[in-house]
């Protein structure tokens, strides 16, 4: 297992269960409602709205608007690649073992301007690691670890905003926290910084987004390494439903296949349904997660 594993851990959240009544009794109010809010809007944020993007894939926040996000992810992988010495077991080399792990997360973003937004978050994990069957180092059977996963702050910044000439360009720059430096399944034993870009285009069939991030671990190995790499597409069906799908990329050779569902269920409440599946080995076999947004306007 590469040290760059322990940035996955914390992507994870907390599951949620949100009533819907009275949904129907006021829908076509609130579809007239919706209709004219877009129609107040730049035709390329039809599906996105007005706001700038943040770390949670197809989700913005506006001037103002301060967003709250509780998620449940749960991650598994029957060929995990580790390597006992990471763990402090002598080893030749590194071994594929059958991995799992479990985060609830809380993510707070609030939009600092039309053009900046703070994001704050934090995870509680479970982690657990059986160890392969050649693996003869003295690593016990099964390598269990819970707490605190991780601690991440982030500043997006919205660089340009999207024109009929150019597609807008965003960045952000951010910090993993370190803590339980001993917990090497989700622990972080050093500050890791964190900077990316991205480019969004609008289109009457749905919104592109291109993002590609960086990790710089500031810890005495001081190493750099790929972060988020992704292409997305974003269709808003109708002013409760829109549908999100990625190709995403970790460090380089961990592709995913993923789908999101996003269901409107108030004006200040979305439910997200969202799974990932690996298309390579060395990504996650399967990556479920739930999740609800809500946002409070200015």
């Amino acid at each position: 297992m590469r040290q760059g594993t322990l940035r996955h851990i914390a992507f994870a959240c907390l599951a949620s269960v949100v009533a819907a009544t009275a949904l129907a009794a006021d829908k076509e109010d609130k579809d007239d409602d919706d209709a004219v809010a877009r129609d107040a809007i730049s035709p390329h944020q039809q599906d996105r709205g007005p706001g700038v993007p943040t770390s949670l894939a197809s989700t913005y926040v506006r001037d103002g608007e301060l967003l709250t996000s509780l998620e449940f992810l749960y991650n598994r992988d029957n060929e995990f690649e580790y390597d006992p010495n990471e763990f402090g077991f002598s080893a030749p080399g590194e071994f594929k073992g059958k991995y799992w792990d479990s985060s609830a997360d809380v993510l707070v973003a609030y939009g600092l301007s039309n053009d900046l937004v703070l994001e704050l978050e934090a995870a509680a994990s479970r982690a657990s690691l059986e160890k392969a069957d050649g693996d003869l180092s003295g690593m016990p059977n099964e390598l269990k670890e819970s707490g605190l996963g991780h601690v991440r702050t982030r500043l997006d910044w919205r660089m340009l905003a999207e024109n009929d000439r150019r597609p807008e360009v965003f960045s952000y720059i951010g910090a993993l926290v370190p803590h339980d430096e001993t917990k090497h399944l989700i622990g972080t034993p050093d500050w890791v910084a964190i900077a990316g870009a991205g480019l969004v285009r609008g289109y009457d069939w749905g919104t592109m987004t291109f993002r590609m991030g960086l990790e710089y671990d500031l810890g005495s190995a001081s190493e750099l390494d790929w972060g988020e790499v992704a292409v997305e597409y974003l269709k808003r069906l109708s002013p409760a439903l829109t549908v999100y799908g990625a190709v995403e990329a970790l460090e380089g050779d961990e592709y995913s296949l993923v789908g999101e569902l996003q269901w409107q269920l108030t004006p200040a409440i979305v439910l997200k349904l969202n799974n990932g599946f690996g298309l390579t080995s060395h990504g996650m076999d399967w990556s479920p997660r739930i999740g609800v947004l809500f946002s409070f306007p200015d």
